[in-house]
């Protein structure tokens, strides 16, 4: 029991969009939607799981800014993950400002939301 819990709480391998290809077609084709300090990039990816990333915009504060951003961002979406619906590539850019976890957490959940991403 516990250690099924331990397991879902790891990003696999292949659910990491690491293909610069795959980020700009995202960027390009995919359907999106926005609240004040973030936005969705999403589009199916005809597979049975969701592929996610965390692109961050020019000019993004320092390296250590970066990484806390991109580590609050990874958590919520862990925490968030079973309850969207499955199929999708989704990039979630964060801009620059009031970065903290709790934040992170509403912008998230909202942005599911518009998109329609969140199971019912």
């Amino acid at each position: 029991m516990e250690t099924d819990l331990i397991k879902t709480g790891f990003f696999k391998r292949k659910e990491h969009i690491k293909n610069p290809v795959t980020f700009k077609k995202l960027f390009k084709d995919g359907k999106r939607a926005s609240i004040s300090g973030a936005k969705i990039f999403y589009l199916e990816n005809g597979t049975e799981m969701n592929r996610v990333g965390f692109p961050l915009p020019r000019g993004y504060g320092n390296a250590v800014q970066r990484n806390l951003s991109k580590r609050y961002s990874r958590e919520v979406y862990r925490l968030l993950k079973t309850h969207l619906n499955t199929g999708y590539d989704i990039l979630l850019l964060v801009y620059p400002g009031n970065d903290s976890f709790s934040t992170r957490c509403v912008q998230f959940r909202t942005l599911f939301q518009k998109a329609g991403l969140i199971k019912e």
